[in-house]
């Protein structure tokens, strides 16, 4: 096992099954993010150490910051908006595929503040996943082609944006129109090796889960499997790798006032009991301090 990086810490203790996307409230100055399998959503403050849990009866993919103070929430039975000071929710979108087999899944919004959610086929194949835009209170299935969807997020000028199929070890890149929200070029912006029958885990580098991008235009993603983080160029060159303590990092987002510290989302679940006893961060929240700053959330409208 490797080393991991000495500038890698732990943010949060509290462990998630499955902790998935995770944003920095630009107005709360908080930390959110879900808890799949636990279908949970969380909400940690630095500055006090303040931990808060949501509960819900279906798994929260996603969630985004709304400009009225709610929450957006991508969840498996449909797109909500959720008050966490009542713990209300009210549906705004009903789940547009079948939920027995597929669920929303990595979710942003654009600078436009138009909320974008892939998903998740859960048998895996044939590749059924599909992109949404949440935009005048419809939702638009935008791309399809993939399996499982993740790693959105969009280039500091707004013309690019970003989509991975986690299965296929691809990252998309689009030519994105921010006026209309049309995506055009579809091309390969990123592809990792797969991994091979009896190959050890320590062999092989991960593939491509949750992403953020920096004010440089570098895409930083989480390599499921890989125990790194990786930041790639605008053209897809790997310019630094973060080794992590845990084998399952599954999304970086940028936070605190500065936007300079790199939070990120791990997962325990379905892990070997030995390899848990050998990473016990496995599940929690990590954080490492970077030089360039990330790009703030977006909001929606």
């Amino acid at each position: 096992m490797r080393d991991s990086d000495p500038d890698v810490e732990l943010a949060v203790a509290s462990a998630s099954l499955l902790g998935e996307s995770p944003l920095w409230h630009p107005r709360e100055q908080v930390l959110y993010w879900c808890d799949i399998p636990g279908k949970q959503l969380n909400r940690f403050d630095p500055a006090s150490g303040a931990l808060s849990h949501w509960r819900f009866d279906c798994e929260p993919g996603s969630c985004a910051p709304r400009l009225d103070g709610r929450l957006l929430l991508a969840m498996r039975d449909g797109l909500w908006c959720f008050d966490p000071v009542s713990g209300e929710r009210s549906r705004l979108a009903a789940p547009p595929y079948e939920t027995g087999k597929e669920r929303f899944n990595d979710g942003k919004c654009d600078p436009q503040g138009r909320f974008w959610v892939g998903t998740i086929y859960e048998p895996r194949d044939p590749a059924l996943a599909a992109l949404y835009c949440f935009d005048g209170g419809e939702l638009q299935r935008k791309a399809d082609g993939i399996t499982v969807s993740n790693g959105l997020a969009w280039s500091p000028d707004g013309h690019t944006m970003y989509w991975s199929d986690t299965k296929a070890h691809t990252i998309y890149a689009f030519d994105f129109d921010p006026a209309s929200g049309g995506l055009s070029q579809r091309r390969v912006f990123a592809r990792f090796a797969v991994k091979q029958p009896g190959q050890a885990l320590a062999d092989y580098g991960g593939r491509p889960d949750g992403a953020a991008v920096d004010a440089e235009g570098c895409y930083w993603v989480a390599m499921f499997e890989g125990q790194r983080l990786l930041r790639l160029s605008p053209q897809g060159q790997i310019l630094r790798e973060v080794v992590l303590p845990v084998r399952c990092a599954t999304m970086p987002c940028f936070g605190d006032a500065d936007l300079k510290t790199l939070y990120i989302t791990t997962s325990r679940e379905n892990r070997p009991p030995a390899e848990l006893a050998q990473q016990p961060l496995a599940g929690c929240v990590l954080k490492l301090r970077v030089d360039v700053p990330g790009l703030p959330v977006n909001m929606s409208c």
